[in-house]
């Protein structure tokens, strides 16, 4: 049964105790729990904090499974975003220290998953990416291995400014790379954390790869976009994509969620697919952003 869930990331002001209270009211079955370094946000919707790993020991880690158990909301997995390939080594080093704290967490705390993303060195062509992907993943990987840690890999870009733009900071966009990835690191612990809308933004099929990558999807994101096509007229594809894209609460932009949740009935698929809300039309406030979920979740559950 797919489990009908939210991220975190768009509650940044709430506790962990607040979300988990505010998920079970709204309905849903589980949330990604955003587990950023206490700091400074780089983006929006980074740099989200509801899991302090670096300032909680073991039992106050374990007090959140347990609250979360009282109110009948699971965990679906501990999520982190950086670049972890970054050509700036230090900051690199950074996200993959913890990435580990965040792999030791998850174990301790019976989730047995991590979302994050490969990141990447823009300096670098794909190919020399692939390789410093290989060189920085692999102990990671064997180290998720023996802790029974699943690592899901988000297939976000990450080039929607013009700062990112061309190359993005996350490799792990298109299926051509992914099936790179796995053939480099073949392991049961590494998949993908699926978000239709990214392949929609790069003009790719978001229904097929459900089938094709069917035992890599370890984690789903619910994210609508609405590609708009006068402004696409205007400024043309090569242009970043914020000048010609927005992210639209699902049932609001152009996926077809339908499709996509009929595929991934047809694999099967019985984990956490959780709702992603970045449509700055529902963020005026904290009851705007509650619409927007509670919105979202009424649609995708007749769906679901």
């Amino acid at each position: 049964m797919i489990e009908l869930g939210l991220v975190s990331a768009i509650l940044p002001d709430l506790s962990f105790e607040e979300v988990i209270d505010y998920a079970a009211q709204a309905g849903f079955a589980c949330v990604e729990f955003c587990c950023w370094p206490k700091g400074r946000a780089a983006r929006r919707y980074g740099g989200v904090t509801h899991i302090d790993v670096n300032a909680t020991d073991e039992k106050g880690l374990l007090s959140y499974v347990d609250y979360s158990r009282q109110k009948g909301v699971g965990i679906s997995s501990l999520a982190y975003y950086p670049n972890p390939l970054d050509h700036d080594r230090e900051a690199g080093e950074a996200a993959i220290k913890h990435i580990y704290k965040l792999i030791d967490a998850s174990a301790l705390m019976g989730i047995n998953m991590v979302t994050t993303f490969i990141g990447r060195d823009r300096t670098k062509t794909v190919e020399e990416n692939l390789d410093l992907y290989e060189q920085v993943w692999t102990p990671i990987i064997r180290y998720a291995e023996e802790k029974k840690v699943r690592i899901g890999i988000e297939n976000c870009p990450m080039y929607f400014t013009q700062n990112e733009w061309p190359a993005g900071v996350n490799l792990a966009s298109a299926p051509y790379i992914w099936r790179e990835m796995f053939r480099r690191i073949p392991s049961d612990y590494l998949g993908l954390n699926y978000d239709p809308s990214h392949l929609h933004l790069i003009f790719a099929n978001y229904v097929t790869p459900i089938i094709d990558f069917r035992d890599k999807i370890f984690h789903v994101h619910l994210k609508d976009m609405h590609i708009d096509r006068e402004k696409l007229n205007e400024y043309g594809i090569f242009a970043y994509p914020s000048l010609w894209h927005r992210p639209k609460l699902p049932g609001l932009g152009d996926i077809d969620f339908g499709a996509l949740i009929s595929a991934l009935h047809d694999i099967r698929y019985k984990g956490a697919a959780c709702v992603e809300i970045e449509d700055r039309a529902f963020e005026d406030s904290l009851n705007d952003v509650k619409s927007g979920i509670e919105q979202s979740y009424r649609y995708l559950k007749t769906l679901i």
